[in-house]
């Protein structure tokens, strides 16, 4: 078994997790914490990563190479550490707008979570589809090794829920916080060379 491999596929469970709590204290600032603005992270999150899902699959059929891969989430790390940089004038761009339509909450945290992080969860989403393609020499343990990556990437997920919560935003403020979550993605492994 590819240990760095799994621990590839935690890691991205735990950035995108961390990603999506790290993203309430973006939102927070301009839009508020209420049920509205949840509603539209955790609903374009859950969209993205089944963007992922087919497009990593799909990808990974294609390429299987861990090379790929490893480009896929360095991208999705690169894009998870820009979001920061972004964020302030998209946000208020985005409150703005909505403020002078007076549709509110709900459409301006959407619009807010589609720009800022359509491109690094789609990205991170791919990873899991990819670490099996790559995993499966025997199709026989299909099953069992897809289980476990999915087990392993929940569980980073896991993780990410509390990093930012009880971590890096206490330590170093959200907009550090975004930076040492993209900077946490493991580096591209040297199995296809």
């Amino acid at each position: 078994m590819n240990k760095y491999l799994y621990f590839t596929v935690f890691s991205a469970g735990m950035t995108t997790l961390a990603l999506e709590l790290a993203a309430s204290r973006l939102l927070g600032n301009i839009f508020g914490t209420s049920n509205l603005v949840w509603a539209s992270i955790i609903g374009l999150i859950l969209i993205y990563l089944t963007a992922g899902y087919f497009i990593g699959g799909s990808w990974a059929d294609r390429s299987p190479r861990h090379t790929t891969m490893y480009a896929v989430l360095a991208w999705g790390g690169f894009t998870s550490g820009l979001v920061p940089f972004i964020a302030r004038p998209v946000l208020q761009l985005a409150a703005q707008a909505f403020d002078q339509l007076q549709v509110g909450v709900l459409l301006g945290s959407f619009s807010a979570v589609l720009i800022l992080f359509i491109t690094p969860i789609t990205l991170l989403g791919m990873i899991s589809p990819f670490a099996i393609r790559l995993a499966i020499s025997d199709s026989r343990q299909a099953g069992r090794i897809s289980g476990r990556i999915y087990a392993i990437s929940t569980l980073g997920s896991f993780v990410g829920t509390f990093l930012p919560v009880l971590v890096t935003t206490p330590l170093f403020g959200t907009f550090k916080t975004f930076l040492a979550i993209s900077a946490l993605l493991p580096h591209r492994d040297t199995k296809d060379e």
